[in-house]
């Protein structure tokens, strides 16, 4: 039985529009909204809809894009567009993601929404795209480069970083005695995870190096550099690996929530939970938990059912009218926000509470 959403869903369709489901297709939505997915293609309106929209993600699983898709499903219902879903089988899945852009191309799609997982490698699959007339528009993670799409609409994933960087050294007062340990998320380096760490380390007060790339470092505060895959298991073993370099690490960052809950795990493993702070990005409901609870120090809160929502709606517009989204003012991106959460606050830096993070936070 699907969920009472898809009700919601059917209720926007005006009588000859319809939803084309299989069996299949009914359990793995119905296992989306209950956050708990996989990778999903659902087709709305596609006897009538006069626009139609392909969103593609990395995973299907980590609640970030579950959101994700929730906000564009909305969307979609609610402005009567065509809209398919699909997504790597995990982070770092940059086949499953080609293939995907090739089955929207030769759908004659009009635009596709993408969290890339491989930033560098997936802008020859985008460019025969918009050479077949579509419009693609990165979200959360800008391509590399970053004009490679016709838009981005994203955090300001540097600044996301900075924020919780200055957060940490106002935190520890005296950064001389920094023992920085770091979780990426890949080998790949994908923008989001570059711009997140660099962030980071600029706020702490390090010299970043090349900024396009994390691990060039020479401040000797920097204990190690580990990949966690964005998940809770990588984030364990991360910081396990990182441990066995420098047991005596006492700041983590983390490339988002589930990562620093496995780090967490591996440090509360060792008895060092208490003594180490963490900070990440996202701002998900259970990282906000995280934070209240004292498993996450502080972390920047992105909002992901507005980059859906908003990218659906401008490649509707780009169907109706061929002009593609404006950037923020400023800015060669559209900048969706981000906030800082935590439950110990410090001067000098604008914050949410624990309390505005779980009102803003977006499950």
């Amino acid at each position: 039985m699907l969920l009472p959403y898809m009700d919601r869903l059917q209720n926007t369709l005006v009588p000859d529009q319809t939803i084309i489901l299989t069996k299949e297709f009914e359990m793995k939505l119905t296992k989306i909204f209950a956050g708990v997915a996989l990778a999903s293609c659902l087709s709305v309106g596609q006897a009538m809809a006069s626009t139609s929209v392909c969103l593609i993600t990395k995973d299907a699983t980590n609640p970030f894009f579950v959101k994700m898709a929730q906000g564009a499903f909305e969307k979609a219902a609610e402005l009567g567009v065509e809209l398919r879903s699909y997504a790597g089988k995990y982070d770092g899945d940059h086949e499953t993601q080609v293939a995907a852009i090739e089955t929207c191309v030769a759908s004659s799609v009009d635009g596709i929404l993408l969290v890339a997982s491989d930033t560098k490698a997936i802008t020859s699959s985008v460019e025969k795209a918009r050479k077949s007339g579509l419009v693609v528009i990165a979200l959360d993670t800008p391509l590399d480069p970053m004009d490679s799409a016709d838009m981005t609409f994203a955090t300001d994933n540097f600044q996301a970083g900075v924020l919780i960087g200055e957060w940490a050294a106002k935190t520890m007062g005296d950064t001389s005695k920094a023992r920085i340990g770091l979780l990426n998320i890949n080998v790949s380096q994908p923008t989001v995870g570059v711009l997140r760490n660099q962030g980071f380390l600029k706020g702490f007060g390090i010299d970043i190096g090349n900024a396009s790339r994390w691990g060039d470092e020479k401040d000797s505060r920097i204990s190690g550099q580990e990949v966690s895959n964005g998940n809770t298991e990588g984030g364990r073993k991360g910081m396990e690996n990182l441990l066995a370099v420098d047991p005596n690490i006492n700041i983590v960052y983390t490339i988002n929530e589930p990562a620093a809950a496995g780090a967490y795990e591996a440090l509360k493993a060792v008895g060092r939970q208490d003594d180490v702070i963490i900070v990440s990005v996202d701002g998900g409901c259970p990282g906000v938990a995280d934070v209240a609870s004292g498993v996450i120090g502080a972390t920047a809160q992105q909002y992901p059912l507005d980059m859906a929502g908003l990218g659906v709606s401008a490649i509707a517009d780009y169907a109706k009218t061929g002009k593609t989204p404006l950037p923020t003012k400023g800015k060669d991106f559209f900048d969706t926000g981000v906030g800082l959460v935590t439950d110990k606050p410090v001067e000098g830096l604008e914050q949410l509470s624990v309390k505005e993070g779980r009102d803003r936070c977006w499950g």
